[in-house]
């Protein structure tokens, strides 16, 4: 059996869409949906009232780092381009001969092996537009943007150029207003705030959001408020009540209409560094719907490669191309997945941002 014909690209892109089929789905894939452009012309990156976002392009034509089984390096790329790469090195050539041998208890362990290296590079290339997402609904300054740092390159991205969105639709709360108050006084008021944040989006643009995102950090020092618990307290006769998690959810909903989602992904950074995609001390109230679109671009590998027969090229997950190339010498495979992808914000306005501690 010949490694490529295990190894091909269309299996890999098939392995990737079933193996996606079973996991719970980005929160930020349902609140922007992928679509697709040729190229990536800036014109279709919009923010709110159909403004472009303003950004800061470096260059293409750099060759794709090598990923190594435990680190993450991105490219220097123009207009959100990431491209990286992994090796299936000779000795994996010889141990793929095993397949032969169906009797071979390792065989589908190492097939195994090797298709998760391409679901590693495929679920990185994800991790980009809701790590891209998450920046815009937890903005820390109170500007949508987009700041992702790697290998010595910096993608920055301004949604709010005429800093409309940090005067209207963002407030950082002070002193004992903030969420984190210390047990025993009353004056943190998590209602009070999330019911300001309604009235101030349905004043600037006739929607009121119903849906507030938060992280468990921050649903848990919403929990501790002492007005959280005296509001539910008012709400049932028995003196003794615990503070669940539905109960403090059903209080949003009924008082507020608001349904919380407590959003607890974590990605690794480039520096191998666990982090949560929505950080803690934010939480974003949002309409229900999509919010905007992430747009990919058509990259070098699928624009080119795609129309060469000496490659073998397919896309999974709307944009994200994936190459599958054979070397001689030494004989190796390698894989080497790419995007380009940016979110639209086109619901910008209908959003509010409430910085809690």
């Amino acid at each position: 059996m010949r490694l490529r014909d295990a190894y091909s690209a269309k299996a890999i892109a098939i392995v990737n869409t079933n193996a996606a089929s079973n996991q719970i789905p980005y929160l930020g894939s349902l609140l922007f949906p992928a679509k697709k452009k040729m190229g990536l012309d800036l014109k279709w990156i919009k923010t709110s009232k159909g403004l472009p976002v303003s950004l800061m392009p470096s260059a293409f034509d750099t060759k794709s780092t090598i990923r190594s089984r435990e680190g993450i390096k991105i490219d220097k790329t123009e207009m959100a381009y990431f491209k990286e790469s992994m090796l299936v090195k000779e000795v994996d050539e010889q141990e793929i001969l095993r397949v032969k041998d169906s009797a071979d208890p390792y065989a589908q362990e190492v097939l195994d092996r090797i298709f998760d290296d391409a679901n590693t590079l495929v679920e990185g290339a994800n991790v980009v537009p809701e790590r891209m997402i998450m920046q815009l609904l937890n903005p820390t300054n109170g500007h949508p943007s987009i700041s992702i740092q790697a290998d010595g390159a910096t993608y920055s991205y301004n949604y709010d150029p005429d800093n409309s969105y940090a005067t209207n639709n963002y407030v950082a709360l002070s002193s004992t207003a903030k969420w984190d108050t210390a047990a025993g006084s009353s004056t943190a008021d998590p209602v009070k705030d999330i019911q300001d944040a309604q009235d101030a989006v349905e004043a600037l643009t006739g929607t009121r959001p119903s849906i507030a995102i938060m992280s468990r950090d921050t649903f848990n020092k919403v929990k501790a408020c002492p007005s959280v618990r005296n509001y539910i307290l008012a709400q049932n006769v028995s003196a003794t009540v615990m503070i669940t998690d539905a109960k403090v959810k059903e209080l949003f909903l009924t008082e507020l209409g608001v349904n919380i989602i407590v959003y607890t992904k974590k990605f690794k950074t480039e520096a191998g560094v666990t982090t949560q995609f929505f950080a803690d001390g934010y939480c974003a109230l949002i309409p229900e719907g999509s919010l905007g679109n992430t747009w990919y671009g058509t990259t070098p590998d699928e624009r080119t490669l795609m129309a060469d027969p000496n490659y073998d090229t397919a896309l999974v997950n709307t944009g994200v191309a994936v190459t599958v190339t054979n070397t001689s010498d030494p004989v190796q495979t390698k894989t080497t997945v790419s995007e380009i992808v940016l979110p639209s914000f086109e619901r910008m306005d209908e959003t509010y941002v409430i910085k809690a501690y």
